[in-house]
């Protein structure tokens, strides 16, 4: 096959290429989709999404790979993979309640790329860099602005903070997307992390599995898995993402021994129904993905058109308890703005409780009355052995 050279086809549908480029991973990331031209050769873009382009140029960046864009259904502008990552042109509107910096991060960063909110655990922001830039990301105010990676220099500050810091048990590792590195820069930071003696785990967060899938492969598998305990978080949103690459991609990673969990994000008319939830919570257990967080969306600015109603996820909550295993019920929380924190909200099955009685609901909205036991002393003898 003859191709014309690669800035005069642009961009290039699986079609145009060779497998071997299809499934490349650096020939994905070189070849996202940024601009409305290269969108309008996977989908037919409907006058609203072209205006959000517009508008998106002057507030966050938009692009995604070939092979998420392949996902998108060319006519339909309601399909749950364009409205993550097409803008509308809403973005360009500030609601109450909304913020650039919605977690607070920017205000507990003791270090560069640091971000220290929970007593035992840190986030070190690897890179500012994904394959995907989502639409209701709450970092777009810094992720992907130039496309560059984070410095050595702060590296290598924000790794000697974690070493003098001995409460940090647990480093949480993301950005920006950090399996979009390079195994080896990515190897030093890994490894950088795991001989601090008292950190006990590291985690990394991506969204690899689901929009670049190519990028798992034996070589990273096997590098990963030299540094157990180690555990990956990702996020799928809808059963459409769960495509045989995905799950290519996961099963190699839970075979390396690394457990993964997923995060999902509430998003009007994405996922927002107890059914969506349902069945890619079961997808996601077939190929050993734990459904984690269920979030409601953060308040980021630009984004009120995309979020839940806080009941909207309750109920689905709701619904899916006594439907499904409690392996595919993920915990409901609302990532509290200003710096807050994970807060669990949910279904209350709590109805009354007092005499040493509780009156509970189960699923069936059922009444059960459950007797607390006769009152003593809940200590635990051996523990004083055993901390000591």
């Amino acid at each position: 096959m003859t191709l014309l050279p690669l800035q005069r086809r642009r961009p290039l549908t699986r079609a145009d290429v060779t497998e071997a480029e299809w499934f490349d991973w650096r020939w994905q990331l070189r070849h996202r989709l940024e601009t409305v031209s290269d969108l309008a050769a996977f989908v037919t873009l409907s006058e609203e999404e072209r205006r959000g382009m517009q508008a998106a140029s002057k507030l966050f960046r938009v692009g995604t790979t070939p092979y998420y864009a392949a996902l998108m259904d060319p006519e339909n502008r309601h399909c749950p993979i364009r409205m993550q990552v097409i803008p509308l042109a809403q973005e360009a509107s500030v609601s109450r309640g909304e913020y650039v910096d919605p977690l607070g991060e920017d205000g507990l960063s003791p270090a560069p790329s640091i971000v220290h909110r929970y007593p035992d655990r840190v986030l070190l922001l690897a890179l500012d860099r994904c394959a995907v830039y989502c639409r209701h990301c709450n970092r777009r105010r810094m992720v992907g602005q130039d496309d560059g990676v984070i410095s050595r220099i702060d590296l290598e500050a924000a790794l000697d903070y974690i070493r003098r810091t001995p409460q940090i048990r647990d480093v949480l590792i993301s950005g920006g997307d950090p399996l979009t590195l390079l195994t080896e820069k990515l190897e030093w930071i890994i490894s950088s992390v795991r001989a601090i003696a008292h950190v006990d785990f590291i985690r990394i967060g991506t969204r690899v599995p689901v929009c670049l899938p190519m990028r798992i492969d034996a070589e990273l598998c096997a590098m990963l898995r030299k540094y157990h305990p180690l555990y990956i978080n990702t996020h799928f949103n809808h059963p459409k993402e769960v495509t045989v690459e995905a799950r290519a991609a996961c099963e190699q990673l839970a075979d390396a021994g690394i457990p993964l969990g997923n995060q999902t994000v509430l998003l009007r008319g994405v996922n927002s129904q107890a059914r969506t939830i349902e069945t890619l919570n079961r997808a996601l257990l077939r190929m050993r993905v734990r459904p984690y967080y269920l979030f409601q969306g953060d308040p980021v600015t630009g984004t009120d058109h995309l979020r839940t109603p806080v009941g909207a996820g309750i109920e689905i909550m709701n619904q899916l308890r006594g439907r499904v295993t409690g392996m595919a019920i993920p915990h409901l929380v609302i990532d509290a703005p200003g710096g807050g924190g994970k807060i669990p909200i949910g279904p209350n099955y709590v109805l009354q409780s007092g005499n040493g009685e509780w009156l509970l609901r189960n699923y069936e909205n059922k009444m059960v009355r459950y007797v607390e036991p006769e009152e003593r002393d809940c200590s635990c003898p051996y523990d004083e052995v055993y901390f000591n």
